[in-house]
């Protein structure tokens, strides 16, 4: 090989060994850079959530876990709200993310170089809510009362309800309210007159005065809310009536002759008698009962009178103290054997073993102190034949 060959033959050899070196040295330059750029993503990685990162619908890519923990907290909706039909979320003041649970997204999503995967954490709560919501949208029931049945729509009656931390709020109870005192104006007996046939076949007008019953709105508005909640279809309005006086159930529902029964007591005022009806059979009669002194005026009553009107026999207690205050401001404690209360304010039917007057016009003067008294020897009688709850109607004719 000549001369000019062999330095044509090195000059190819310096040129490829150039490139090569230059070649080893770019790709060392270009591990090295990678390396640097790897070494900082997964440095990155392990303090920021990746870029394409989405909680509770708030974009958290490239944010570190304290970061997130405020943006979810400022930005994502936890409460989910229906009115009428129309379904939105809104944002409470309360915590809607922990920072737990905040790192537990963090883990599931941590890779250890930067991943361009789309993560989207969704809030189970806030689904679970608009589902809840979703189930009562179109929901309505009957509601049965005094033999009559009404149509309750959710969407109508409790326009505004909202589904947060795992439970209802209904927010406007008021067109059920108003819906329930409406109808209660229409089937209430609370101070009701109506025509009593009297034990000598004569009619007269009476009125409830603690006897009756009437919607007891405070706590069907509940009841309300959770047949709709679960799903019913009816209510029985029965269950959710109240009283006046001793019992707070109510008296007379259901039940024939405008709520008074076929098993009653009667007590006539002006003849000093009384009559005791058990399933429409009269089984006592009392010929003479000393009843409240009466008022000098008829169109007054006096406070020791008997009140007329439809009450109720509260309970029965044998024996017992009757205890009050006499017309001069004394106080008095009368022990009786048996004891039938009627009103709140201590009128009832009771023995009076003190008593010698027993005339018919003995309650003109000298009468009780608004009470029924009863001659020892027939107050066992009334005792056996009286029920609690049982009608007493007292008129004075």
């Amino acid at each position: 090989m000549n001369q000019k060959n062999n330095n044509r033959y090195t000059h190819i050899l310096i040129t490829v060994g150039a490139i090569i070196v230059i070649i080893l040295g770019g790709f060392l330059i270009f591990q090295h850079h990678n390396a640097s750029k790897l070494a900082a993503q997964e440095k990155f990685n392990k303090t920021h959530f990746n870029p394409n990162v989405t909680i509770y619908n708030v974009k958290v890519g490239g944010l570190t876990k304290a970061k997130a923990y405020t943006k979810v907290n400022q930005k994502a909706k936890n409460k989910a709200t229906l009115e009428n039909t129309k379904l939105s979320f809104s944002k409470t003041e309360k915590e809607v993310i922990s920072k737990k649970e905040i790192n537990q997204y963090f883990k599931k999503q941590h890779t250890r170089y930067t991943s361009n995967k789309n993560y989207n954490y969704e809030n189970v709560a806030l689904n679970t809510a608009e589902q809840k919501l979703n189930a009562i949208k179109n929901r309505q029931l009957t509601y049965h009362i005094d033999s009559k049945s009404y149509n309750f729509e959710r969407s109508e009656l409790l326009p505004k309800v909202s589904y947060y931390e795992g439970q209802y709020q209904f927010e406007n109870v008021e067109p059920l309210k108003k819906k329930i005192e409406s109808i209660n104006k229409k089937v209430t007996t609370f101070h009701k007159s109506y025509p009593f046939k009297l034990p000598d076949g004569k009619t007269i007008t009476v009125k409830n005065e603690s006897y009756g019953w009437a919607i007891n709105t405070k706590h069907l508005i509940p009841a309300v809310e959770k047949a709709f909640i679960d799903g019913k279809k009816e209510i029985q309005g029965k269950n959710y009536i109240y009283g006046l006086g001793f019992s707070t159930y109510g008296t007379g529902y259901g039940m024939s002759n405008n709520g008074i029964g076929d098993t009653y007591i009667v007590v006539s005022l002006k003849q000093q008698k009384v009559w005791f009806y058990k399933k429409g059979k009269k089984v006592l009669v009392l010929n003479d009962v000393v009843t409240g002194t009466a008022a000098k005026n008829p169109r007054t009553q006096t406070s020791d009178a008997t009140p007329t009107g439809v009450w109720y026999i509260e309970y029965k207690q044998s024996p017992s103290v009757l205890r009050g205050l006499n017309d001069d401001g004394s106080s008095y404690a009368s022990p009786v054997k048996y004891w039938m209360p009627f009103t709140i304010s201590g009128c009832g039917f009771h023995d009076a073993s003190w008593r010698t007057d027993w005339s018919k016009t003995a309650y003109l003067k000298g009468g009780s102190h608004g009470c029924v008294n009863v001659k020892p020897s027939e107050i066992k009688k009334v005792w056996d034949v009286v029920e609690e709850m049982e009608p007493v109607i007292i008129y004075n004719k």
